[in-house]
């Protein structure tokens, strides 16, 4: 028994009461009752009599693709398609599910075209990131150890989950005097524990006796160490009783167990499922899979805020970067990296597992596959991971692969690094130079060795940039906003590898503003006021280091242009103050030139001697000393200051 068949096995029995209420055709019966190669025999018989409505060829359709039969499935899908294009989107990844086994991504891409501009803009950014990762496969040099465990059994096993020292997960398989669940001809499901041995392997399973007994399904445990209690799903009942909604539909609530075995619901809708819980005590938030009218296809993942488990929100869909026309269960948090499951149509094979990185202010990055080694072109699902003393890094998961001892099994995995694709992320702050101020909105753009734009993306109201792209060996970063100076950073292989132990790259910008000041209705190098000596025109230690602040203008304003003026006072002959102050202009370009800024940028150098001076000091008027020296001057002029920063 595969994901497809577990689904079905969490519908329950309410399909029985359904057919009472809906008219139904033989066929669609049998859809509903999961038997989907009867059901396609049946339909196939029906259009003999009369032609099938579009809902029934969908069901054809889902039946074809449920028992793997790509290729009726992907045409029953287009001759929908081809009718009514207004096909749900849910539909409309299952067939590209479909195209994609058959006919190869390239015609997938083309019908996927066909949406794109009604489809997320996030949904199509995932697709094309993980087109890219799976085709290039550079999974790096993880070692990686992957095993079927002991405690599997001919039935279906599956929903791993750590329990201290032991394992807790969830297993069709009978238990004495247990009912028989008739969809799947099974026990109804119930959570086992097992022993964690040398490895990783799992043995001795045993019903859990942590939480109430219960006849009917209790299954996908998650167990909180911090509450000391256990999340899982289970049918809602009453006194020993299945209920049902007014539909006749019997659905799966969430409820938590304490240590001492004592029961509440915590997520109860009688037409709604819920599905894998997982809490996160560092921000008390309790995750799970549903299928609410606000879901983005079928199942998707939602929180609740708790306080200590106790739910204090309503549900909120974590939105189209996580969930996507398909269906999303598992979530599972380690290390700031968010697992999940989800079966669109751009993975290996059914359910794939991805991993997102978690950033501030509910922030996901692009969820990446985690290639081959964990993802089959079956289903794989119900992912979790941590770390252990001995092996590293330590982890579960369920697939129906094959190889296995029944429909799906549990496999261990032990790996040194996180497990998945490689990737380079650059994440960090965009700050103002000389202060903490972030820059929002600062343009973030990856670049290829053409100079090609990778990716792009902007920097949000606190100055923090995450941009993540399939590995290669060359990258260019640049950062840019108005008014700020560009950032230009190339990094070859081993720069990246720096970059991503580092994790965090920070980058600095100058704001034009703090190295210019308007002087005499101009724009100018701001510099402290220096003098030469008195009639000399020779550039001291002192006057260097002011003149630096026009070279460091240049370094990150390349585009700027100079005109260098000098003034002196109207002591002395104004021949002489002339020939002088050109002198000086002359000597501080000539300064500027050997510390690097191109002649280009400086356009002038002029000597105005004694013809612009700012006070009555002419000749023949007595003047203080300080009121001479205010008209001796030395400014660098921003030329184009005006075009470049309006």
């Amino acid at each position: 028994m595969n994901f497809k068949h577990i689904t079905a096995l969490f519908l329950l029995l309410g399909v029985q009461f359904v057919q009472a209420q809906e008219e139904m055709s033989r066929a669609d019966i049998l859809f509903f009752e999961y038997a989907y190669s009867e059901a396609i025999k049946e339909y196939y018989k029906e259009m003999n009599e009369a032609p099938l409505t579009n809902k029934q060829q969908l069901n054809l359709a889902d039946s074809f693709l449920k028992v793997s039969n790509y290729k009726q499935a992907s045409e029953k899908y287009l001759e929908v398609y081809k009718a009514d294009s207004t096909m749900s989107d849910h539909h409309f990844n299952k067939m590209l599910q479909s195209l994609a086994k058959t006919s190869g991504l390239e015609r997938a891409k083309a019908f996927l075209a066909t949406r794109s501009d009604v489809l997320s803009p996030q949904l199509l950014e995932n697709t094309d990131f993980n087109f890219e990762l799976l085709a290039s496969e550079n999974s790096g040099d993880m070692d990686f150890k992957l095993f079927n465990i002991n405690a599997n059994s001919p039935q279906s096993d599956f929903a791993p989950a750590f329990y201290g020292d032991k394992f807790l997960f969830s297993s069709g398989r009978m238990q004495e005097k247990q009912k028989t669940y008739t969809p799947s001809g099974e026990g109804f499901l119930d959570i086992y524990i097992g022993k964690v041995g040398l490895g990783g392997q799992i043995s001795n399973p045993n019903p859990f006796t942590g939480i109430p007994d219960s006849q009917f399904h209790e299954a996908t445990p998650f167990y909180s160490m911090e509450l000391n209690e256990t999340f899982y799903i289970l049918s809602n009942s009453d006194k020993g009783k299945l209920t049902f909604d007014q539909n006749g539909k019997n659905a799966l609530a969430l409820g938590i167990s304490d240590a001492s075995g004592n029961f509440r619901y915590l997520l109860r809708d009688l037409s709604t499922s819920f599905y894998y819980p997982f809490y996160d005590s560092k921000s008390s938030r309790l995750y799970f899979a549903a299928n609410f009218e606000d879901s983005l296809g079928g199942t998707d993942i939602y929180y609740v805020n708790t306080n200590n488990g106790l739910i204090m929100s309503s549900p909120v869909n974590l939105g189209p970067r996580i969930n996507t026309p398909g269906n999303e269960i598992a979530p599972f948090i380690f290390e700031d990296s968010f697992y999940f499951s989800s079966d669109i149509f751009y993975g290996l094979g059914g359910m794939d597992i991805y991993k997102s990185q978690i950033g501030q202010e509910d922030f996901f990055s692009i969820p990446i596959n985690l290639g081959k080694v964990v993802n089959s072109t079956e289903d794989d699902f119900g992912f979790i991971i941590r770390n252990n003393i001995k092996e590293g890094l330590i982890g579960y998961f369920s697939s129906n692969r094959k190889g296995g001892k029944g429909g799906d099994d549990i496999y261990g995995f032990v790996v040194d690094k996180k497990p998945g694709l490689k990737t380079i992320v650059l994440r960090g702050e965009v700050l103002r130079e000389n202060s903490t101020e972030a820059i929002p909105k600062a343009s973030v753009k990856l670049l290829d060795q053409d100079n090609k734009v990778i990716k792009e993306v902007y920097t949000n109201d606190k100055g923090d940039y995450w941009a993540e792209i399939p590995w290669r060996d060359y990258v260019r970063l640049q950062v840019s906003k108005d008014r700020y100076a560009f950032f230009d950073m190339p990094m070859d292989t081993t720069a990246l590898r720096e970059v991503q132990k580092n994790n965090m790259l920070n980058i600095v910008l100058a704001d034009i503003d703090d190295l210019v000041q308007e002087r005499e209705d101009q724009m100018v190098i701001k510099m402290n006021k220096f003098f030469f000596d008195p009639a000399k025109y020779a550039i001291t230690e002192e006057i260097g280091q002011e003149l630096d602040k026009a070279v460091e203008a240049v370094q990150k304003f390349p585009q700027i242009q100079l005109r260098i003026e000098s003034h002196t006072d109207t002591r002395g002959g104004g021949a002489a103050n002339f020939k002088l102050s050109q002198r000086r202009a002359d000597a501080m370009k000539e300064y500027l030139l050997n510390k690097g800024v191109p002649s280009s940028n400086i356009l002038y150098a002029i000597g105005y001697g004694e013809d612009k001076i700012t006070n009555n000091c002419r000749d023949g008027v007595y003047c203080l000393e300080i009121l001479h020296k205010q008209n001796e001057r030395q400014w660098v002029v921003l030329l184009n200051y005006n075009l470049l920063f309006p």
